[in-house]
């Protein structure tokens, strides 16, 4: 046997060892399913949808008063027929009946992707405040051109005002793969199902994570590294998670959180109060207050002495 037969053998090896340990009964295969949407297409739906909140946002293309008719009808239609696809593979995809072609399904997604657009105008004004309050919060910020082209908290939170309102329908695994987009891009973690009011600034945003179930109010600051998650996760008698119960933190207006603060639970922070950094919380803190860590000790050693 030469080495070009001993190579093709081997690989048959590896593609039965391969083929054997897809369990049917495993979600790590999508094996014999219907098709799910696909991630470059719900990418593209996001881009035009950006472009469609912040015209001229990619400079890709020049819009004018002159064509902005033409423009913004051509992204709407690119759009609409882009989360439709994606949409209706998702229906169907979550559908327990392996042929089903019922018409609901398409039915559903319509009204979504319809729901979805005639939602962008209101998605924008509340996008307008997040610019607004970022750029006056920011003394680094030269124009809020520079914070929608620049500033990933505004990214992030543009995609999630997107797939909230498409979470709201309950729409299966798109909003979650458009969060994990920005995710990816941003180091931004926002579950779709948080509600978030208008005029938030995430300040620099690296690390920020937002659970599901968090509800933030208006003109909140929130800087890197910041958690808003949930304590534990309680169980049924069967010992399986419960899931969709308030277990995530209530920030009321005109809060600031600090670098790196952890906030854990079904907890209150009141309206008016600041979060130092570093600080973990588990209880209810009422408005008006300021929570910090006590300064740690440091020394200084100059270190040319012996």
């Amino acid at each position: 046997m030469n080495e070009s037969d001993q190579h093709r053998g081997k690989t048959a090896d590896f593609i039965h060892k391969l083929i054997a340990c897809y369990d049917e009964t495993s979600g790590t295969n999508f094996i014999d399913v219907k098709r799910l949407p696909d991630k470059k297409g719900i990418r593209q739906a996001l881009d035009l949808l950006l472009e469609i909140l912040f015209p001229g946002y990619s400079g890709n293309r020049e819009i004018t008063r002159e064509n902005m008719l033409y423009v913004i009808g051509d992204l709407v239609t690119q759009a609409r027929s882009l989360l439709r696809e994606q949409i209706l593979h998702a229906y169907r995809h979550d559908c327990p009946h392996r042929n089903c072609e019922d018409p609901a399904c398409e039915k559903q997604t319509d009204y979504a992707v319809d729901f979805l657009l005639d939602s962008l105008p209101e998605i924008r004004a509340t996008l307008k405040k997040d610019v607004e309050a970022a750029y006056d919060g920011d003394p680094a910020a030269r124009s809020e051109e520079e914070v929608v082209i620049c500033y990933p908290g505004i990214l992030a939170l543009a995609v999630h005002r997107i797939s909230h309102s498409l979470h709201s329908l309950q729409v299966p695994l798109i909003p979650r793969m458009m969060n994990e987009i920005a995710h990816s891009e941003t180091g931004i973690d926002i579950h779709p199902g948080a509600t978030i009011g208008e005029g938030l600034f995430i300040d620099h945003g690296t690390g920020v994570v937002i659970g599901e179930t968090t509800v933030i109010g208006n003109n909140v600051k929130i800087y890197q590294g910041v958690t808003l998650g949930a304590l534990s996760f309680p169980k049924d008698s069967c010992g399986n998670l419960i899931k969709g119960s308030k277990r995530h933190p209530t920030i009321e207006d005109r809060v600031t959180i600090y670098a790196h603060a952890t906030i854990l639970g079904d907890l209150t922070i009141g309206s008016d109060c600041v979060v130092g950094s570093n600080v973990w919380l588990k209880n209810d803190v009422p408005p008006k207050t300021l929570v910090s860590m006590e300064a740690p000790n440091i020394t200084f050693r100059n270190m040319e002495r012996k």
